[in-house]
């Protein structure tokens, strides 16, 4: 079952191109150690949850 991860709107603003926009969200990203990023859609980060403990950092 895949998750959604609101991206905020700072990091659409802030790239200036596709790529550079993927580097942000995945940076983003590492706030959330138990998804696994599959891809971008809207304005939405869809991620798989993986087996790590979201306790641990």
């Amino acid at each position: 079952m895949p998750y959604r991860v609101l991206i905020p709107k700072e990091i659409f603003d802030n790239s200036t191109n596709e790529q550079d926009l993927l580097v942000h969200v995945l940076d983003y990203m590492q706030r959330y150690p138990h998804y696994d990023f599959i891809r971008l859609e809207n304005k939405f980060a869809i991620c798989e949850r993986n087996q790590k403990d979201w306790r641990e950092k």
